[in-house]
């Protein structure tokens, strides 16, 4: 072998060590700056055909050559081991998993990479690439710069690109790796399917050189039974803000109000109005809100109400509610891929209001923004939360701050929904030491950013097993404490047990707090019958959500119920041939849009609440 070969494979083998350290063990992270409301900000769409190059062994490169440095042979003598000109498209947003047969089950890494110009840079302005969401791990790139990580499937991120933007030839590449592990939320198994890739929408936004970054507006419950009624803001620039001025305006209620930011680049104010409508299910108000502050502006349109637990009630605006609920996946099964416009969230929300719900249970992790601000002109009241679920490290402090940041992302992205009510921090974990600690310190972060809403969290009962013998069932678990609602899943007739044992069990909760069964029911297949005990009829799912009601209304305290679930759902978890296939059939909507008997029973209930 020659000196200059030699020579060759050492530097290529150094640069693949340097980009190797950089990208796996450097602790790359999002930069912290928000930038809440992107719908109202100027801003340029950088969804549809993404080139994209898989990474089978996630190493970065292939051939010794970083891919996102968007290599191109000079010569005839170059070599480069990949071409993302000459590869093949996804469509952005959407998971990689449905779009190609042969990625319906890659777990792995794949680059993607969208090229674009910018007429126009100024340099009064700011520039920014905004993802909505992308599935698990994300490592964003822009003209061959390392920008950041960003960890979490389902929270937005942005990193600043101004120093970097041209008016030409730009190329944002981005490696998405939807592999699995134990450190991560979730952790390594769940029951639903992991959608790998972009998944929601991309975007570059331009903003002046001082922006408006974020603003929270809440009903202040102490004025809720006064003629005048206060609202509570605060408002954060990013720049060099200390001392601008601000303006909010609400036109419809005559209100305006001018602040002054402080040093550290923010400023709390309120707002007083005695005409304000409050929002409500039967009154999904909405008020046009305008924030100024030098030459940015945004709108938004804001409801305001209050919602707190008393005793064995859910008060919304100082009055009881019943919720009526549905649990949902971010799902579109018609397209068997992740929701992610605003006609996937019309589909689903109109299912619902169509069974007869007041309330969404979105589970197990932050749903598509569009499904929120759509459930606020719907009025349709939301349980939103992280997927704590099985097999979380409850031990280990980088995992707890994972779930602190990725509750931070989602609180910021939606504290100004008024059909936002309940934050949700667990679903199905057993109490331990551990586990508890870990849980205690998320609701004391989740509270000390937003104390308008309620939190529970999806318990199990202290018996452990489905169809446990015993007939007096308890609830104690130990977090429930710390929790404003007292929520568990049951699936007594499904899990354990026939659906007739329901007459016997009753259920004590050990602290006096309104109760959501956050889960029951049992899987049909659709178009399937027989009697009330053949198993994935619809009779059987039928006859076991009227045992299932009926027990569950015997339940001092009940407020709600998100029975599970909406419609069926992918789950590689679920492969009995010919009934399965791949689908958790617990849906009252099979994945073609038809409904089973058991949708008309628990409409028929919501009727009479």
């Amino acid at each position: 072998m020659g000196l200059v070969s030699k020579n060759i494979k050492i530097k290529s083998f150094i640069g693949f060590f340097l980009f190797f350290q950089v990208i796996f063990l450097c602790p790359l992270r999002s930069q912290n700056v928000i930038i809440s409301n992107t719908s109202s900000r100027n801003s340029t769409s950088l969804n549809g055909k993404w080139k994209y190059v898989i990474d089978h062994y996630d190493a970065g490169q292939l051939g010794f050559l970083p891919i996102y440095t968007n290599l191109k042979p000079k010569d005839k003598t170059d070599r480069v081991e990949y071409s993302f000109d000459q590869a093949e498209s996804l469509w952005v947003p959407g998971s990689w998993n449905t779009q190609k047969p042969e990625l319906f089950y890659l777990e792995g890494t794949i680059w993607y990479r969208k090229t674009f110009d910018q007429e126009n840079i100024s340099k009064d302005k700011r520039y920014f690439v905004y993802f909505g969401a992308a599935n698990y791990l994300s490592t964003v790139t822009f003209n061959g710069k390392i920008l950041g990580k960003h960890e979490g499937g389902f929270t937005p991120f942005c990193f600043e690109i101004t120093k970097l933007i041209k008016d030409k030839d730009n190329y944002l590449i981005i490696g998405v790796s939807n592999t699995r592990a134990s450190d991560y939320i979730p952790g390594k198994v769940t029951d639903w399917f992991n959608h790998g890739g972009i998944t929601r929408d991309v975007k570059l936004i331009e903003v002046p050189t001082t922006f408006i970054s974020n603003y929270f507006l809440s009903l202040d419950k102490t004025t809720l039974n006064s003629k005048t009624k206060i609202i509570k803001g605060s408002l954060t620039l990013n720049g060099k803000a200390a001392g601008q001025k601000a303006r909010v305006t609400i036109p419809e209620l005559k209100v305006v109000k001018e602040v002054t930011i402080d040093s550290t680049g923010s400023c709390k104010f309120s707002l007083a109005s005695n005409k304000l409508e409050l929002w409500s299910p039967e009154n999904p108000k909405l008020y046009d809100v305008t924030i100024e502050s030098g030459t940015d502006k945004v709108t938004d349109r804001i409801g305001f109400r209050t919602i707190e637990a008393k005793g064995k009630q859910i008060l919304l605006n100082g009055k009881p509610v019943f919720l009526k609920g549905i649990s949902l996946h971010d799902e579109n099964p018609l397209r068997k891929d992740r929701a992610n416009s605003k006609d996937d969230a019309r589909l689903m929300l109109g299912w619902a209001k169509e069974l007869g719900c007041n309330f969404l249970r979105l589970a197990h992790y932050p749903h598509q923004e569009n499904i929120v601000r759509l459930a606020d002109e719907m009025g349709i009241m939301l349980w939103e939360e992280l997927p704590l679920y099985w097999g979380i490290d409850w031990g280990n402090a980088k995992v707890l701050q994972k779930a602190k940041d990725q509750y931070s992302e989602l609180i910021n992205r939606d504290y100004n929904r008024a059909s936002s009510i309940i934050w949700s921090i667990a679903n199905e974990t057993s109490p331990s030491p551990t586990r508890n600690q870990f849980l205690i310190s998320l609701v004391e972060h989740v509270r000390g950013m937003d104390s308008t809403r309620l939190l529970s969290a999806a318990c199990k009962k202290d018996q452990a097993v489905d169809g446990h013998p015993d007939d007096d069932y308890t609830l104690g678990d130990p977090i429930m404490k710390y929790l404003d609602i007292i929520s568990f899943n049951e699936y007594l007739g499904w899990y354990g047990g026939l659906p007739e044992e329901c007459r016997k069990k009753t259920y004590k909760a050990s602290m006096e707090k309104p109760v959501i069964v956050s889960e029951f029911g049992g899987d049909a297949l659709q178009g399937f019958y027989g009697d009330s005990l053949t198993r994935w009829s619809e009779n059987y799912q039928e006859n076991l959500y009227k045992e299932n009601l009926a027990m569950f209304d015997r339940i001092d305290g009940l407020a709600g119920l998100t029975p599970w679930i909406l419609t069926d759902f992918m789950t590689p978890l679920r492969q009995l041939p010919n009934v399965q296939d791949g689908w958790n059939r617990k849906g009252l909507i099979s994945e073609k849009g038809i409904k089973k008997r058991a949708f008309f029973v628990l409409q028929k209930y919501y009727k009479k609440k």
